[in-house]
């Protein structure tokens, strides 16, 4: 039997792995696997569809009985391109306290506690099972759970709980907004600019979505919010355009126009209202357009799409991480993560997790040596009440 590393020492191995979006997964795949194996623990691995560099990986540990826990979370990480990190991002840094590295607060201290607590609950024996799922392309859109969450189905017992543990301070987060982004382009038609009316400059008419997605803001941020609505910070489904690109000279109506258009959407209101929305007023702005030329048109494609997570006062997982905290405030985010898929799976869901979301993604990305301590003590008791 192999040596039981410390959630430290799996930490350092996670972090050496370069697990950005973009990139292949497999290396930090085949080592967990392996080290589950090395301690008698079953693996299962799902290959992404279409791409056979990157996998998730689920195992079930304790009785095989349906009603166990979930320990969720995410292999992949942002880059660290442009970004003036004073350590080496994949190798992990303690300096002052803290433990510097990407991905050690999201989310690959969760992950390394999550291994940790799996190999721990094997040699303890536990009564009530207990599984991990580590996906992909959650950094972006959460892409890799539905298809991780139904490759579970019939290959391990089903879990009735699921700890989403993305760094919320070891706090119980029980709802967040959901996203949905939509790439729009607009092709306009080309003429000298010193005779634009008898052109369409895409920009020009993409600038009128752009406000438009400004007066939804105006009009949501003005009105009152309702009950659940209210829980979230803004409170309020928000629209955003970070990217546009778009023109190929100052004399010329632009041909094109490209932007990102997204949403964040709060429970309660549908991602389906508001891609509705967006092409009714899409539809608006074209018609203006093809009254110029009938040439011209407004493409809109969807990029991603994540339901919102609903709030379910005294569910079962929010129930089980209040016991093992002690936590008991109300928190709700506007960020997304894999809790709402799990939801729409029927899964009883929590994000709860060590670390602070305020660092995650930026230079010298770190967890505190306190914050991953008390996320051992977290899986410590968790461990416990499994064998209770």
């Amino acid at each position: 039997m192999q040596t039981r590393l410390s959630p430290r020492e799996i930490l350092d191995h996670l972090v050496k792995f370069p697990t950005v979006s973009r990139d292949t997964n497999l290396p930090l795949i085949d080592w967990v696997e392996g080290y589950l194996a090395d301690h008698g623990i079953t693996c299962h691995r799902h290959v992404k569809a279409d791409d056979p560099g990157k996998a998730a990986l689920f195992a079930h540990v304790g009785p095989e009985l349906p009603g166990g826990v979930i320990l969720s979370g995410h292999t992949d990480v942002v880059p660290v391109d442009g970004q003036p990190w004073t350590t080496d991002p994949f190798t992990v840094t303690e300096r002052d306290g803290k433990l510097y590295g990407r991905g050690t607060t999201d989310m690959k201290g969760f992950d390394a506690l999550a291994i940790w607590a799996l190999v721990e609950a094997q040699a303890r024996g536990v009564l009530r099972p207990v599984q991990i799922a580590l996906s992909y392309d959650e950094e972006v859109g959460c892409a890799g759970a539905p298809p991780l969450i139904e490759a579970m189905q019939g290959r391990v017992p089903r879990a009735d709980t699921v700890i989403v543990g993305e760094p919320t301070m070891l706090k119980a987060v029980t709802g967040h907004k959901g996203g949905t982004t939509f790439w729009v382009h607009v092709h306009g038609f080309e003429v000298h600019s010193s005779i634009m009316h008898t052109g369409v400059s895409a920009i020009m008419y993409g600038a009128k979505l752009i406000e438009w997605a400004n007066r939804m803001n105006a009009e949501s941020a003005a009105a009152t919010p309702g009950p659940v609505a209210a829980q979230f910070d803004p409170p309020y489904t928000n629209v955003h355009v970070g990217q546009i690109s778009g023109g190929t000279a100052h004399n010329i109506t632009a041909k094109d126009c490209e932007f990102g258009l997204g949403f964040r959407v709060v429970p309660g209101e549908t991602l389906e209202h508001w891609e509705g929305k967006l092409r009714a007023a899409a539809a608006e702005v074209e018609a203006e357009m093809k009254a110029v030329r009938p040439e011209a048109w407004i493409e809109i494609t969807p990029a991603f799409s994540l339901p919102p997570f609903k709030p379910k006062d005294g569910s079962k997982a929010e129930t089980l991480v209040r016991q093992l905290t002690g936590d008991n405030g109300t928190k709700h985010v506007s960020y997304g993560t894999e809790a709402s898929h799990f939801q729409a799976a029927g899964y009883s869901v929590v994000v709860c997790g060590p670390g602070d979301i305020a660092v995650a993604h930026q230079p010298d990305e770190y967890i505190t040596l306190a914050q991953f301590k008390q996320g051992q003590a977290f899986m410590e008791r968790l461990l416990e009440h499994l064998s209770a």
